[in-house]
């Protein structure tokens, strides 16, 4: 297997890490293109396990961090610049994405290896919006799967006084349950998302879709209810709706996964997707 990284120029001043795995075997392979979630990372829980995975089933499989989702090239795990964590916004995320898809459209090396009309996007949890709006916008997109995903971003910011005390402040503050650092987001999230509202909307995106796609959802999901799916799929009537049944937000994963196999659950998502693509 290959397995390699790269470290490319995005259009926000910060650089973004891919990584990107494959059997070299003479044909032309399907590509995964896969966004991590809110306060996620490339390397999160089983990430790699699974990327593995998708390797050894005949894809090449691509991930990234977002250039602004608080790591560093030198410290890719966790959140070492929670001041780039609270300037990133919804449209950086879908710039770095199309930086991600136009490199992997042009690297000399992997255009020997990858089916360039057989570009696949998955997304997990607020990616799973991203990829949505990508694809719906990008004609080089072939498929979409939303892991996991949301359908509306508008809903997950402050209401009411804490909205009031965050536009005055210009900041509010998230602990991560499992760092137990302080996450800024600053008001220019909102800003930003109330100049694009048109283009950020899920709803919109998922009406337009016209290429396949995969909504796969677990019904044990306290982090997004199982609703949003179903959400996704009546915006979307020619979708395809997965329910697994019993598995969380993470498909069984955790941050660190010190297993040597997949979750039972994430193995699920992996037969799903490949079913979907193939």
């Amino acid at each position: 297997m290959i397995k390699n990284s790269i470290v490319i120029q995005g259009n926000h001043q910060k650089p973004i890490l891919i990584d990107y795995r494959y059997i070299s075997n003479g044909s032309l392979k399907p590509v995964i293109i896969f966004c991590h979630g809110y306060k996620g990372y490339k390397d999160w829980g089983a990430w790699n396990l699974m990327a593995n995975a998708f390797a050894e089933a005949g894809f090449c499989f691509v991930k990234f961090n977002f250039s602004h989702n608080g790591g560093t090239i030198e410290q890719p795990i966790d959140f070492p610049d929670l001041n780039a964590f609270g300037n990133n916004n919804y449209t950086k995320e879908l710039d770095d994405l199309e930086s991600v898809i136009d490199w992997v459209c042009s690297d000399k090396e992997l255009i020997k290896e990858v089916n360039l009309k057989n570009i696949n996007l998955t997304g997990h949890s607020r990616g799973g919006g991203i990829v949505i709006i990508k694809s719906a916008e990008d004609s080089r997109i072939n498929k979409v799967i939303s892991l996991a995903g949301v359908s509306d971003y508008k809903v997950r910011f402050p209401s009411d006084k804490a909205f009031e005390t965050w536009k005055k402040e210009g900041v509010y503050f998230v602990e991560n349950g499992r760092t137990k650092q302080q996450m800024p987001h600053y008001f220019q999230f909102y800003t930003d998302f109330i100049k694009n509202e048109s283009r950020l909307t899920i709803k919109t995106a998922t009406e337009n879709l016209n290429i396949p796609f995969l909504i796969i959802h677990g019904d044990a999901d306290t982090s997004v209810t199982i609703h949003e799916a179903e959400n996704l799929h009546r915006w979307n009537p020619n979708s395809q709706l997965e329910i697994i049944e019993g598995a969380n937000h993470v498909f069984g994963a955790s941050q660190p996964w010190k297993e040597n196999y997949l979750p039972q659950h994430l193995e699920h998502v992996i037969a799903l997707i490949k079913s979907f693509i193939n």
